[in-house]
């Protein structure tokens, strides 16, 4: 079976958001071996500097560098990634499946984003679109799009 791992940076504190997250993370679970990360975000004052964004990003970096698993082909969420629609989202995750990976990791960043040593470690980067949305929303929409994608390829009445 293949597996899946989710990093994320930050914790999710809303219980509306916590139930959706398991409630996915629970559909998932019928499809593949999924692993949920959430990794500290590194504090910052209250105005960081640029330079304190990157430091703090530097230190986030390694964290996410020690715990995306051997071999995984790794994706990031990033404004500047691709977009995909669902059906090329489930093509593409298909294909890494078919390429001989026995595992994905994707990643949502942490509110000043990721550093650019992660960006650059990625074999794909893929946007959500061009809206803004807050962390823990789009933790729960990437949730939902693996979950379509994974539907998709099982031929599930799920993605209509």
């Amino acid at each position: 079976m293949f597996d899946i791992t989710l990093i994320c940076m930050g914790k999710l504190k809303e219980k509306f958001y916590l139930d959706a997250a398991a409630e996915y993370q629970k559909r998932l679970m019928g499809y593949c071996r999924f692993h949920l990360l959430e990794l500290p975000e590194t504090r910052l004052s209250e105005n960081p500097s640029p330079a304190e964004i990157a430091g703090g990003l530097q230190k986030e970096a390694e964290l996410i560098f020690s715990k995306i698993p051997k071999g995984a082909w790794f994706c990031v969420f990033t404004p500047e990634g691709r977009a995909l629609s669902s059906e090329g989202f489930a093509e593409t995750l298909h294909n890494v499946k078919n390429s001989g990976k026995g595992s994905a990791c994707f990643l949502i960043g942490s509110s000043f984003g990721m550093a650019p040593e992660v960006k650059k470690r990625a074999d794909f980067a893929l946007s959500m679109g061009p809206m803004t949305f807050p962390h823990h929303l789009a933790r729960i929409m990437v949730l939902e799009q693996i979950y379509r994608a994974e539907a998709i390829q099982a031929g599930s009445k799920y993605h209509k």
